[in-house]
């Protein structure tokens, strides 16, 4: 049975090495590796969102989170501004999250720069727009992994080589929504580990004829619980599945009981993607 314990020397295990551990290279794809001993991983959703004064998709947030979660992991979206600036913002209009206005790819980095960020519940913080840079600066430095979503605005071949130049690989899953967009990322770089939505059979059997190694890839696996017998195909096949709480089924946790996540992780959930993180992993430890 699958660890629901989360340890607080993992994430350093990834970058220096564990004797414990059975994968044997330091890599992402190593690291995705699904194994029965692997560890829950509690996926950050917007960088953390919903909890007073920690504004969505915000490096402050991040550094909280990871305070409480050393071995997070943190999604965030990656949008650009007029002048071609890659920054972390998800909606396409800047109004809900920060002191701005209009359409984020119409004003420039300089105005930007200048805003402060909004806290899910409307309150203005001093924080700022981060630049994508800066989040993956604080990645290295911290050992953090990042899943990267990327805006319909943004080229992902883009992304990708920013990723590359600013030797932030290691750090790096790159969010896809088709397997055309995942094959282009592969062939680019075959060292890129990719989210692939996996969500049943059919999805499967596209990933498995895409030509992408299965190492490659971490099986997202929609934002409803799917029958074990998927979770049970991509973990023959050395796959994480991730699991979208985020929105429906955390709601029902919230409402039901925290122990919820303890059932789906026994279903054969190794990542939750969550709004919820902090008490996600206060459920996954409360019982080993």
């Amino acid at each position: 049975m699958k660890k629901l314990i989360i340890p607080i020397l993992l994430i350093s295990c990834l970058f220096v090495g564990c004797k414990e551990n059975n994968k044997q290279e330091n890599t992402l794809q190593t690291y995705f590796s699904y194994s029965n001993s692997s560890d829950i991983l509690i996926s950050s959703h917007r960088g953390g969102k919903g909890y007073p004064g920690y504004p969505e998709n915000c490096l402050e947030t991040m550094q909280y989170i990871k305070k409480h979660i050393p071995n997070a992991l943190f999604e965030i979206d990656v949008a650009k501004s007029k002048d071609g600036v890659l920054l972390l913002m998800h909606d396409n209009s800047l109004e809900r999250t920060s002191t701005g206005f209009g359409r984020v790819d119409q004003n420039s980095w300089k105005t930007m720069s200048q805003l402060k960020l909004k806290d899910d519940f409307d309150s203005i913080v001093d924080f700022k727009i981060p630049l994508f840079k800066d989040v993956l600066d604080w990645a290295k430095k911290e050992n953090a992994i990042l899943t990267v979503d990327i805006k319909r605005s943004v080229d992902p071949e883009d992304v990708l080589h920013f990723i590359e130049k600013n030797d932030a690989l290691k750090q790096s899953v790159i969010i896809t929504y088709s397997i055309k967009t995942a094959q282009k990322l592969y062939k680019l770089n075959p060292k890129v580990v990719l989210s692939v939505s996996i969500r049943n059979t059919e999805e499967f059997n596209r990933a498995a004829n895409s030509g992408i190694p299965w190492a490659n890839m971490v099986a997202f696996t929609g934002t409803m619980v799917s029958d074990s017998s998927l979770y049970n195909k991509l973990h023959k096949k050395g796959v994480m599945c991730m699991l979208g709480t985020l929105g429906n089924l955390d709601k029902r946790a919230a409402a039901k009981g925290e122990h919820l996540y303890r059932e789906w992780a026994k279903l054969g959930i190794d990542v939750f993607a969550t709004d919820r993180p902090l008490e996600t992993q206060k459920a996954l430890i409360t019982h080993q």
